[in-house]
């Protein structure tokens, strides 16, 4: 009777969805948790060990080099189906295996691989170790023999010991040296060139353009044109000679470096990003190494088919697109929801329109996407090419995939969204509000402007964060009208009109996919999968951040109207 009595009280409800939304915050903070262990353990700089393994196979002795990157337990049963089925040197049920990163993948051909603890005979952590992070074939592992400028061997050294004073300030000398050249060369190739090239191209449009229409004086506007071409094609070809003189001094350096197996292997400088010697270095300087390499995969763009490097493009991308696409579905939204509910006569039409877009809330993503590629980009943007870029046919400008198309699919996909979420709101404004700011002589026109929006505007907020909650995670879509798994330039830079809404672009989303099931080098790959993925949720958590704070002021502001 008890229990009946405190179930009709309703007591227990408030218990149940108290248990509900605790397990529900338990539930995310696991998932960040897991997402954030595994991401960032990735960038802490790991000891490198040294040992000897009797492989299994082939009973040969191995040197082997690399850091440690997983562990697990394994039983003989699991080691017999992964084809070791040679008697091991210690028998025993359960056997510990480790992943190594090996590193030097253009000289050995593999990046990690699995080694038995048991098999390991001896092993050390040699001081002198080095690890280059390069821009072509992932890090390197291995011992300095031999600096050369040019032609030149300018220090020398043996053994697995320390670097000495002498050697590593030749080394650091030109290292530095050839970080700066190749600073140069970026900033010659991906400013100063492509600027030059982007402003020849729209010369070479413009002049088909005047031959083309013929408008009054265009041969004197050709004249001017080919005279400014001219002018750019002689600064080009400055640049070039610049960029070539550099490539020539930034090629000229190199170390040769020894692997664990006794190869000599020489590296150009300038295919080196970072060195490190990650078994000199303390707690302190771990921990500064762990925020270099965690900023550069903030900040750099990827490489190595987007298994190193950063993810700065993707995120730019990201959040442009939602900027984009909230500055276009606002207005939309709450347009369509004041005129259902302020204007329109709530007959048949109305509750069909109101059910359309309930359904619509429902539609699957891909969908869009498809009808964004079929009415976007080939409908509208083909169009756009047929009536303001003729010239540059049959290429597309914006008949084709990109920013813009990316933001209005998602804007449509969204606005179901908007609109029943301001209807709500438009809806506990009380009447008489409206009554009496008419009976006060405002029009109907101010009573909206200033009584009803601002009333609402806290329900529109509403709205807009869960439409960018969605929107910023979306991917099928996409794939479809604009992200691509590699953008050279960025949608906004240097070139007028500065924000190309025509061109492609990277997506956080897209690039969890990518990375994860499109990736040549899974081992590579997988801890970035988890560092996007935790920074997806990071960069949805910001934007819905700011929302919520700009709803909670005016839902302060307009307090007395809300309800």
């Amino acid at each position: 009777m008890k229990i009946r009595a405190w179930l009709k009280s309703g007591d227990a409800f408030i218990w149940v969805n108290a248990a509900a939304a605790s397990a529900s915050i338990i539930a995310v903070l696991g998932l960040l948790l897991i997402l954030f262990v595994n991401a960032f353990d990735h960038f802490w700089p790991s000891d490198v060990r040294a040992f000897s393994y009797v492989d299994p196979r082939s009973q040969q002795v191995m040197q082997v080099l690399g850091s440690t990157v997983d562990e697990e337990t394994v039983s003989q049963e699991q080691l017999v189906g992964a084809g070791i089925d040679k008697p091991l040197m210690v028998e025993k049920p359960l056997y510990h295996r480790t992943l190594v990163k090996l590193g030097n993948r253009d000289v050995t051909g593999v990046d990690f691989a699995w080694f038995i603890e048991e098999q390991v005979t001896a092993q050390h952590y040699p001081d002198g170790v080095m690890q280059f992070e390069r821009k072509e074939w992932g890090d390197f592992f291995g011992f300095l023999r031999e600096v050369r400028r040019g032609d030149e061997v300018v220090a020398v050294h043996q053994g697995e010991d320390i670097l000495t004073e002498e050697t590593r300030a030749v080394f650091d000398e030109l290292f530095a040296r050839a970080r700066v050249i190749d600073n140069d060369i970026n900033r010659l190739e991906k400013k100063v060139i492509a600027s030059i090239n982007y402003r020849v191209e729209q010369i070479r449009l413009s002049l088909l353009r005047l031959e083309r229409d013929q408008p009054a004086g265009w041969e004197v506007l050709r004249q001017q044109l080919i005279g400014e071409r001219e002018m750019l094609q002689a600064s080009f070809e400055v640049a070039k000679k610049q960029l070539f003189a550099q490539y020539e001094a930034i090629e000229r350096d190199s170390v040769v470096m020894q692997t664990m197996d006794g190869r000599l292997v020489e590296i150009p400088l300038s295919k080196i990003l970072r060195v490190l010697t990650p078994n000199q270095l303390n707690g302190v300087q771990k921990l500064g190494s762990y925020f270099v390499k965690f900023w550069a995969f903030l900040s750099e763009s990827p490489r190595e088919a987007n298994t190193e490097g950063g993810i700065f493009p993707a995120i730019f991308g990201t959040v442009l697109m939602v900027i984009i696409m909230t500055v276009v579905m606002m207005p939309m939204g709450v347009i369509a929801a004041l005129y259902m509910h302020e204007y329109a006569n709530q007959g048949a039409f109305i509750r069909f329109i109101r059910i359309a877009i309930n359904n619509l809330a429902g539609v699957p993503s891909i969908v869009y996407g498809v009808f964004g590629l079929g009415f976007f980009v080939y409908m509208i943007g083909g169009s756009i090419d047929t009536l303001f870029y003729p010239e540059v046919l049959p290429a597309p400008t914006f008949g084709t995939p990109g920013l813009l198309w990316a933001s209005l699919t998602l804007a449509l996909l969204t606005l179901p969204v908007v609109i029943v979420s301001t209807e709500e709101g438009l809806s506990r404004i009380p009447r008489e509000l409206r009554e009496g700011s008419l009976a006060l002589g405002a029009t109907r026109a101010e009573t909206l402007r200033h009584i009803i929006l601002p009333s609402a505007s806290p329900a529109m907020m509403t709205g807009m964060i869960l439409a960018v909650a969605r929107a910023a995670g979306e991917v099928a879509p996409l794939m479809l009208v604009g992200v691509v798994k590699l953008a050279p330039t960025l949608p906004l830079n240097g070139n007028f009109p500065y924000l190309h809404l025509e061109q492609k672009f990277m997506h956080l989303g897209f690039h969890i996919y990518d990375v994860g099931f499109q990736s040549p080098n899974i081992e590579a790959g997988r801890p970035l999968v988890f560092a996007t993925a935790f920074l997806l949720v990071v960069v949805i958590v910001a934007l819905n951040w700011m929302a919520v704070l700009l709803r909670n002021r005016l839902r302060e502001k307009y307090q007395a109207n809300d309800v």
